[in-house]
């Protein structure tokens, strides 16, 4: 793979994030996660679903209240520090003008990470979740740049009112799909192992944190990225992953940290 990145000390990652005017609570704890990794983290990378729907870019020209926060904390903080944003299925319409916008760096959908602590393998994780066949058929079009050319030249107001009927649409769907068919599948994972030797896996998406061995792949570990949900009333929801000298970390918010020292192996 040509997409590779060189980082230098402490990276984190997080992803799912959902931010958008329906979860304030949500927004509220990404602001004070933002300024927590300004003091500890070297470089930050939101790997995809960011917004909860990603109309366009051209938005940044009148934003929502509470866009217009989150796009100046994400400033604040490139500005001190690298910051990389990774499209993902909700927000996939997000371009270069809004990366500009926030002083980011945008990624493609899979790139290695060049790190201390070995090479990983970083991506959205949607690509993998091939057993669920509607949404891959959904995912082929939506990234048909004709598509989104004339999607985007609807009026703003049409194109949200698209964008709440398809979530709904998606929201619907799930109630009919086991949780099997919306994880990823293993052949992609042992597929993307072949073609990648790297010392770790990390994706968010399928909204299932955890550790992962992967079988003919030891000790390569397949990292699951924790979704954001601060608005129920049950525990909140979220965490992050982070890289810092040889050891890769999964936090998730109130459940106890798991670590795993890379070991580096030929690659």
């Amino acid at each position: 793979m040509s997409n590779k990145l060189t980082l230098s000390g402490t990276i984190w990652i997080a992803a799912d994030l959902h931010l958008g005017p329906d979860n304030p609570d949500t927004v509220q704890d990404f602001l004070q996660f933002l300024h927590s990794a300004q003091h500890q983290a070297n470089a930050l990378i939101l790997g995809g679903d960011i917004f909860n729907a990603w109309i366009g870019d051209d938005q940044i020209a009148h934003p929502a209240p509470w866009l217009a926060q989150v796009s100046e904390a994400l400033r604040t903080f490139a500005q001190q520090h690298p910051l990389y944003l990774m499209r993902g299925n909700r927000d996939f319409l997000l371009g270069q003008t809004y990366a500009r916008h926030v002083h980011a760096t945008l990624l493609p959908d899979q790139v290695i990470l060049d790190t201390s602590a070995g090479l990983v393998l970083m991506s959205h994780g949607d690509e993998y979740c091939l057993d669920d066949l509607a949404y891959q058929r959904f995912r082929y079009w939506v990234r048909k740049p004709w598509l989104q050319k004339l999607y985007l030249a609807c009026p703003l107001s049409l194109r949200q009112r698209i964008a709440d009927s398809a979530r709904a649409g998606s929201q619907r769907g799930k109630q009919y799909k086991s949780k099997e068919i919306m994880d990823v599948q293993p052949a992609a994972i042992v597929a993307t192992c072949e073609a990648h030797p790297v010392h770790a896996m990390v994706h968010g998406h399928t909204h299932r944190p955890a550790v992962h061995d992967i079988p003919g792949f030891e000790p390569v570990r397949r990292w699951v990225l924790p979704d954001w949900d601060a608005e129920s009333d049950s525990a909140k929801r979220g965490g992050y992953i982070s890289i810092e000298g040889a050891q890769l970390c999964l936090h998730q918010w109130g459940k106890e940290d798991q670590c795993q020292t890379l070991k580096p192996q030929q690659v």
